[in-house]
């Protein structure tokens, strides 16, 4: 059953050291290279930063933390583009940050120390663009704010705003204290006003819409709109900790704005969410963890439960933390004031040892708290660990292994020999395993504090030991890149680790898997029993070694820990991808210890709030009585308001009703007669149009004429270049003669090439057959005498069995002689039983390996007869071979004659048929086609002779390994005939059964190779034959691909001709459309100046009649011509909105075009 690791969550961050700045280009073929420093020659090439433009990609590459010269490169050619020096300083600088413009790719900027320098990338060079002016700094960020304008953060808490490379904005960033929330936590940290304290650096700058963002102090600032947000205190710990301060080193915001995230120094990760409305209520705000709290320094310590779904870590960030690997979260987590060297669980998950640089303490794991219960004197502890019952524990004191009870706490057993790196316990805790940093592994009796068994191998560094379900098989890992095997005292195994030191073992609870970690953050699956070549699964976990591994106890997870900080839960599959299941489900305990004081203390406080929630409820039944009062008499004056302003609306609109009756009548007037004179007015325009539509025609036949001219002249013009043509026709088909000459004289001299090689190669091959033939007859006189010299050793050592049985008789007798001295010597008898004993142990392990040897004897007999009929296969495969050489040879033969009948036909062409085939092209192409099938034809010649040489070679090597196989069997049954002779003697026996092992076992493995390479060869030409094909078939899809390409631009190009003409018609309804529009706005401003006149020579009735009818006439009159005008521009935007909807269908339409070919670009400038 093949088992794989998947990975589930980890939790952890890796930080490397090493600046990196790396853009990458895709679309040009040269590198930039910008240097900023001349006082240091590197050695590595490291990356610093990274800055990725919108559109161009280039890539700058920083050869040194030391030496911040920068190469500029294209990402796929990788070749220099330009070579600029940013700065000549003695002293070592740095380049912390290079990116590129939002907005304008070609745009750099570089800032470090002493310098900030914009570049722009024009014509294959970087140039700069701006002059650096007044005292230089020490430039640690840079964002670009806009296209012109760029922020940048100093060491010295200083910020700088650039618009095109002058400085335009200078502010100091003082250091403030955090808020009293934090100052409360810190209060034994005391600030001594240094440099640090009161000049903050600016490690981070990132610009977002409403602003920018820069780290200062333990927070960063927000500016455009000013707020503080700060680290937050740890939850999980209330302990005051000593230089707690750490820097944001990179701020970055998500693409919606709506999270900031940050990482500090001590490889955390922080988040904020922006609020999406009142962004400045609170002045200062704080973070927020992105998961849980992480270890800032390398693991030393992990351990698991037996009856809870916890691991517990401790690490030299003077932490130890409980993971829940279940539900991957943080369970708790405690600061102490001295490093943490190991961890080690109880099996129900509420106690844990932690060995500190000053004691060893027993720890109760409390519900939100660990609480010390006793201390151990034992100093520096590196390993401790629980029995599986949980009755003991063992921890390493300097050479001494201390044995403690649980239960008494006392010191019941110390084993005495070395300094246990690991401790492992048996299943049924009677026996301890460790290893050490010597090379040495022990068993200890615990009940006798003795050592049982060991294994001592100098030479290895033991870092880390895994024990078997059944405690016999212990694995180990060290220093010599191997993992060992070892059992009753000795290695009965060892697989390499391939140039790699492996660091930590673990075994599954089952026995069927191995996992390993190496120093290079992987994980390895094995399969036990172990294999022989390299048969694991690897995966790719940590950056840096891995120093603690172990499985939970229902075989599902696997959990590793990292010098790196990093811990990663596995989740273990099958390889067909299912979840293991055991024969019982595991059921974990939910149990959890909890003070006295802490229970009393949670109920006082639970009666204080059920008090307080009671006078909660009173008060809130009064609050809300009270509004009800108030909101029922705000109701009933809303009502009696409501029903006056309905009765005064209702009058109103009677009023409106009336007055838009009146205005309806009048307005239909004026509608009646505006018709009548649009009608004389069009009339009007009907016989203006009529002349100018003669006029046009007269120029219409003008043009006509002129045409009729151009033509004429076109026509000469084509005559004329028709006769340059037929004479460039003459020469070249002269030319051409000459060619054809020239190449019939070069095929003759490469037939009598061609007779001359096949000769020669006919008589290589007849003097390789009759070697090949003396060489195998001469092989078989050999084997011949050999076989005659082994039948007369046969005979010789027949005879000398027959002497040792009549030795064997005589010492028979001799016994019964001395039967009656046994008698005396009964009371020797009496001392030597316990001899006796020891020997019949011996004798019944001898016994048991002469079974085991019995055993492989058979397999290697039916292994005999598996060769046996593998050589029959052969020798089957050998005649195949001699067939297919036939046919081959028939085939050459047959292809030889073709050639022959070809060069024939060729000889006959190039006599009688050479002027015809210059005058008519598709005789032309006829040639070319027979010189690609000649061509064809000796590759096929080519490849049919390599064929028979690999048969040939193939027929020799089967011929050599049936004779090598049938040796070898000869050999193995003399060397069977002769170890069997040794039956009675097990010792010679068991001698004569490892030389048997050592010899034949290496060459069967060599003879299994050889037949893996003869399948290679075969896969080979089957690949071979395979891809061939397909290049054919490649070929005929790329010539009809072209077809349909050309039928498709064809059909492109009168779509683009017919589109053409529409938007010509289209252009001329416009124009008509515009004329109209102007007609109608003449039109209008005659009516205007007619109501005008109307209105200053008021008739006899409209005097006669009372103010304040005319009042409303010249309101109606005001609103008649509002509403004409509105109609005007409502005309006008529709006739834009139609003459927008058209140029933006002709520009559609000429996309296309243009991406195909130049010729519809010059349509649509005739067009234009």
């Amino acid at each position: 059953m093949g088992w794989t690791v998947a990975t589930i969550f980890f939790w952890g961050t890796s930080t490397s050291k090493r600046p990196a700045v790396c853009v990458s280009s895709v679309r040009g073929e040269r590198r930039v290279t910008v240097k900023t420093s001349a006082a240091y020659s590197p050695t590595k090439r490291e990356k610093s930063c990274l800055a990725t433009p919108a559109v161009l990609l280039l890539e700058i590459e920083v050869i040194s933390p030391l030496d911040p010269s920068a190469h500029t490169h294209l990402h796929k050619t990788k070749c220099v583009m330009v070579n600029i020096t940013v700065c000549m300083c003695k002293t070592i600088s740095l380049v912390p940050q290079v990116s590129f413009s939002p907005q304008d790719n070609a745009q750099i900027c570089v800032t470090g120390n002493g310098f900030f320098k914009l570049f722009k990338y024009s014509e294959g060079t970087l140039k700069q663009t701006n002059l650096q002016k007044g005292e230089p700094q020490n430039y640690l960020c840079h964002a670009w704010l806009s296209e012109e304008e760029i922020i940048c953060g100093t060491a010295t808490g200083k910020l700088f705003l650039f618009e095109t490379g002058e400085l335009l904005w200078q502010r100091d960033v003082e250091y403030r204290k955090p808020p009293k929330e934090l100052e409360e936590g810190h209060s034994l940290l005391s600030y001594n006003g240094s440099l640090q304290d009161s000049l903050p650096q600016i490690s981070a700058v990132v610009a977002y819409s409403k602003g920018f963002a820069c780290s200062s102090s333990p927070g960063v600032e927000v500016y455009e709109e000013s707020q503080e947000i700060w680290l937050p205190q740890d939850l999980f710990t209330t302990v005051p900790k000593l230089f707690r301060r750490q820097d944001i080193t990179c701020i970055c915001f998500s693409p919606s704005e709506e999270v900031m995230v940050v990482s500090t120094t001590k490889n955390q990760l922080y988040m904020f969410t922006m609020p999406s409305t009142d962004y400045l209520k609170e002045e200062s705000s704080h973070f927020e963890y992105l998961h849980f709290p992480l270890h800032s320094a390398s693991i030393t310590g992990l351990d698991v439960c037996i009856r809870r779904p916890i691991v517990a870590t401790c690490s030299l960030d003077k932490s130890v933390r409980v993971w829940n690997y279940k539900t991957n979260t943080l369970e708790l987590y405690k600061e102490f004031w001295e490093e943490a060297y190991a961890v080690a669980l109880h099996p129900t998950g509420l106690f844990c040892l932690v060995g500190f640089s000053d004691k060893l303490r027993f720890i109760s794991v409390l519900y939100e708290d660990m609480h010390v219960f006793k201390d151990f004197p034992v100093r520096e502890c590196r390993e401790c660990s629980f029995s599986n019952g949980g009755h003991l524990f063992a921890a390493v004191n300097g050479n001494v292994i201390q044995i403690y009870s649980c239960t008494t706490f006392e010191n019941i057993n110390n084993l005495k020999g070395h300094s246990g790196k690991v401790i492992k316990w048996s299943a049924d805790d009677s026996k301890c395993f460790s290893c050490d940093t010597h090379g040495a592994v022990y068993e200890w009796n615990l009940s006798t504090g003795k050592r049982e068994m060991e294994c001592v191998l100098t030479s290895c560094i033991y870092s880390s030991i895994a024990l078997h379900s059944d405690s016999k098989v212990i694995f180990a890992v060290g220093s010599d890149q191997t993992l060992k095997e070892i059992s009753e005292s000795s290695i009965q195994h060892e697989v390499p680790a391939l140039d790699v030191v492996y660091t930590a073992v673990a075994v599954s609870h089952s026995g069927d898997m191995i996992f390993v970690g190496t120093s290079l953050g992987t994980v390895r699956a094995m399969k036990y029993p172990l294999p022989l070549c390299r048969e694991f699964n690897e995966y790719q976990a940590h950056a840096g070694a891995v120093t603690k591994i172990s499985v939970s106890n229902d075989d599902l997870f696997l959990l590793t820990a990292s010098e790196d900080g990093s811990i990663f839960f596995w989740k273990v599959y099958s390889k067909k991808g299912k979840i293991l299941k055991r024969e019982k489900e595991f059921e974990y305990a939910e149990e959890v210890l909890i003070m006295k004081s802490d229970i009393e203390e949670k109920n006082r406080a639970m009666l204080d709030l059920q008090i307080r929630v009671s006078e909660l409820q009173t008060e809130n039944d009064y609050q809300l009585r009270l509004k009800d009062m108030s909101c029922s008499e705000k109701i009933k004056e809303l009502e009696e308001t409501f029903t006056q302003e309905l009765e005064s609306l209702k009058n109103k609109h009677q009023i409106l009703q009336a007055e838009k009756d009146n205005q309806e009548m009048q307005h239909q007037l004026q509608v009646s007669e505006l018709m009548n004179k649009h009608a004389k007015e069009m009339r009007d325009l009907e016989s203006d149009s009529n002349q100018k539509l003669l006029m046009e025609n007269e120029k219409y036949q003008e043009l006509q004429v002129n045409s009729q001219r151009m033509q004429e002249e076109y026509e000469k013009q084509l005559h004329n270049l028709q006769e340059s043509k037929n004479r460039a026709l003459e020469e070249l088909t002269d030319y051409y003669e000459e060619k054809l000459n020239e190449k019939s004289l070069l095929l003759e001299e490469a037939e009598e090439d061609m007779r001359q090689q096949l000769q020669a190669h006919e008589e290589i091959k007849k003097q390789m057959e009759e070697d090949e033939d003396r060489e195998i007859q001469d092989i078989k006189i050999k084997y011949e005498r050999w076989l005659i010299e082994e039948k007369e050793s046969n005979l010789q050592l027949k005879g000398e069995i027959g002497v040792m049985n009549k030795r064997l008789n005589s010492l028979q007798k001799e016994l019964k002689e001395r039967n009656s001295d046994i008698e005396e010597m009964k009371l020797e008898q009496q001392n030597l039983e316990g001899v006796i004993k020891s020997l019949e142990k011996d004798i019944s392990m001898l016994n048991t390996n002469i079974e085991k040897r019995t055993n492989t004897i058979q397999e290697k007999e039916k292994h005999i007869y598996d060769l046996k009929n593998k050589n029959q296969e052969l020798e089957k495969f050998k005649f195949v071979l001699d067939h297919r050489l036939e046919q081959f040879r028939k085939q050459i033969e047959s292809r030889e004659n073709d050639i022959k009948i070809m060069k024939e036909q060729i000889h006959e062409v190039s006599n009688t048929i050479i002027r015809p085939l210059l005058l008519n092209p598709l005789m032309e192409r006829e040639l070319e086609q027979l010189h690609k099938e000649n061509t064809q034809l000796e590759l096929n010649i080519t490849q049919t002779q390599q064929k028979l040489k690999a048969t040939d070679k193939e027929l020799h090597k089967e011929r050599q390994k049936k004779q090598n196989m049938e040796a070898l069997i000869k050999r193995f049954k003399m060397d069977l005939h002769n170890c069997v002779g040794f039956i009675q003697d097990y010792k010679k026996l068991k001698a004569g059964i490892r030389e048997l092992y050592t010899k034949y076992v290496q060459q069967l493995e060599m003879v299994e190779m050889e037949e893996v390479d003869t399948d290679l060869q075969q896969e080979y030409m089957r690949q071979r034959e395979y891809l061939e094909r397909n290049l054919a078939a490649l070929k005929k899809r790329v010539v009809k691909d072209q077809q349909i390409h050309q039928a498709a631009y064809t059909h492109i190009m009168q779509e683009n001709v017919s589109l053409i003409r529409e938007i010509n018609d289209l252009r001329q309804e416009l124009t008509v459309a515009h004329t109209q529009v102007h007609d109608l706005q003449s039109a209008l401003r005659l009516t205007k100046k007619k109501q005008a006149i109307q209105d200053t020579a008021p008739s006899n009735e409209m005097l006669s009649s009372p103010a304040v009818l005319r009042l409303n006439a010249q309101k109606e009159n005001e609103k008649i011509i509002e509403m004409q005008l509105l109609e005007i521009q409502h005309l006008r935007d529709q006739i834009q909105e139609k003459g927008q909807g058209l140029e933006a269908q002709a520009r559609l339409i000429f996309v296309p075009s243009c991406l195909g070919s130049h010729t519809p670009l010059s349509l649509k400038n005739n067009v234009s």
